[in-house]
């Protein structure tokens, strides 16, 4: 796989899902096929996931990513992004000062991918794109979250997030929200839309909710 066709790959998936079919069309007329068969539909560290915690690709537009980028403007530390997929939104994380900016994605062709962008924008070295399990990830010293994950994983994600990240941190999930968080903030509309959780925020609403309100 040559960066041409790698460019080529990258532009044709711009809002498009990473479906069985359409992956097998689409790398036969790049010359992938063989590859994208053992990578995006075998996928064998996706596999090792249970079922109901599995996330498909699914890319973010130009407007999801600069809706969750305004949520986290004017902030410092380090950023990751949980299912980073083809690593627009780290890349991005980094341009606006968020260092490290690190993405964490079990596709091996998509973090191939990732790191195609990377080197392609010049930030080969300045980001980083780890193949692990984001379940498995200790978040604890982590204060800039980004995720555009399905709405099944994100009440497991929501005690994952409650239990390990500091007060100071803050989490931006696009597409859908928490269903029971209340975000500090929202920018867009539709799948457009994205929302901002202060983490201390929401740990008071919990505390709050689950010591009931004085009589």
């Amino acid at each position: 796989m040559d960066a041409d066709e790698l460019d080529e790959l990258a532009q044709r998936l711009q809002g498009r899902a990473l479906g069985g079919w359409g992956l097998l069309q689409l790398a036969a007329g790049t010359g992938l096929a063989a590859y994208a068969v053992w990578a995006a539909v075998l996928m064998p560290g996706f596999r090792r996931v249970p079922l109901h915690l599995q996330v498909p690709y699914v890319p973010s537009n130009a407007q999801q990513v600069a809706n969750a980028m305004a949520l986290l403007k004017g902030r410092s530390g380090k950023m990751v992004d949980l299912g980073s997929g083809d690593g627009r939104l780290v890349i991005e994380a980094y341009k606006q000062g968020l260092r490290p900016a690190v993405g964490y994605e079990l596709n091996p062709w998509l973090l191939r991918l990732s790191k195609y962008r990377a080197w392609k924008a010049g930030y080969d070295g300045k980001v980083s794109f780890l193949k692990q399990d984001l379940w498995k990830v200790n978040l604890s010293d982590c204060y800039n979250v980004t995720m555009f994950l399905a709405p099944s994983v994100k009440s497991p994600l929501a005690a994952k997030l409650l239990a390990e990240l500091p007060d100071e941190a803050r989490v931006v999930a696009g597409r859908f929200p928490f269903p029971s968080w209340t975000p500090s903030s929202t920018v867009g509309q539709g799948l457009e839309q994205a929302w901002a959780y202060d983490m201390k925020e929401v740990r008071q609403a919990a505390q709050s909710s689950a010591q009931g309100s004085p009589v």
